[in-house]
């Protein structure tokens, strides 16, 4: 009897520490989007993420169908490291790099919403970042890291008119 009481107690401690654990704050809510962006698990970002943001992780969702099994393995292999937290009331900065983009420093922007920190990610967000080297980009090099690939589907025009 006492050892199924004392199994009882271990289970319930584990799990109060594991419920303990699921912190609302801007890095751990970072990490579970970053993490989910690019491992391609959108449902994983979803729940973190704000309305619009939703929008265009779904539309990602869409045309992930559209890759080949290779690069989802890959995408798989992806680390997330967050470096800095800066947070101004309701609004954060989360500074982090990823394994695919040399260690090259990369803005998420965050928003706390009835009292629970959300990603603010756009399609606005990652068009400003494709070749101007800096932005709210999850990818430094969008095309290797992203589903989504170039934003005009394609290379550019290197012919002389």
């Amino acid at each position: 009897m006492k050892k199924i009481t004392g199994l009882f107690a271990t289970i319930f401690v584990a799990a109060l520490f594991m419920v303990s654990c699921n912190s609302n704050s801007p890095k751990d809510v970072a990490n579970t989007w970053l993490n989910g962006f690019y491992h391609m698990d959108y449902e994983a970002a979803k729940k973190v993420s704000t309305d619009e943001t939703k929008t265009f992780i779904s539309q990602l969702q869409a045309l992930s169908g559209m890759m080949p099994d290779s690069s989802k393995k890959e995408m798989k292999k992806v680390t997330v490291n967050v470096k800095d937290v800066k947070e101004d009331g309701d609004k954060a900065t989360v500074t982090y790099t990823t394994s695919t983009d040399g260690n090259k420093e990369q803005s998420l922007k965050m928003v706390k919403k009835d009292g629970k920190w959300l990603v603010q990610f756009t399609k606005n967000d990652s068009m400003g970042d494709m070749g101007a080297g800096g932005g709210n980009e999850p990818a430094a090099d969008s095309a290797a890291t992203t589903p989504a690939g170039p934003a005009d589907g394609g290379a550019a025009d290197t012919t002389k008119h």
